[in-house]
């Protein structure tokens, strides 16, 4: 499971370091995708497939259905680390989470999410004044 926050910063040719706990529960390759909230997912292998199955469930006859899937695939890459533990995040991926230096590595229970810094920060101070009112609404879901 990945947990907790770690800010770094991205290099000039695209490379992140990855947090070295994230590293080994990412596995050799891995996958990198647009995620939501305009922030990158990373999924390690087994977790993307298991992702890959339930969204191969969706109904194709649905627009949005199929706009998300076409959104999220193609957006995808493969990754691995070099041998100082960095990745190399393509230029589409950086330019859609707008990260150019400075960056927040978030381990999000199954993923690792990558955010802009300062939209990290913005989109954290809203959700820490929502916590306790999202938190009552998931009591309905047995939470």
């Amino acid at each position: 499971m990945f947990m907790g926050e770690f800010f770094h910063t991205i290099d000039s040719k695209g490379r992140l370091i990855i947090p070295a706990k994230f590293r080994e529960a990412l596995g050799d390759k891995f996958i990198a995708t647009k995620g939501l909230d305009n922030c990158l997912f990373l999924y390690p292998e087994n977790e993307w497939l298991i992702l890959e199955e339930k969204l191969k469930k969706l109904p194709f006859s649905q627009p949005n259905a199929r706009s998300f899937v076409r959104f999220f695939f193609s957006g995808a890459a493969e990754c691995e680390f070099d041998k100082q533990g960095r990745i190399l995040l393509p230029a589409n991926l950086r330019e859609y989470a707008a990260l150019e230096k400075d960056v927040v590595v978030v381990g999000v229970m199954n993923r690792i999410e990558i955010w802009n810094a300062e939209r990290w920060n913005e989109y954290s101070a809203q959700a820490q004044s929502n916590y306790e009112q999202a938190a009552e609404s998931l009591v309905d879901l047995g939470i």
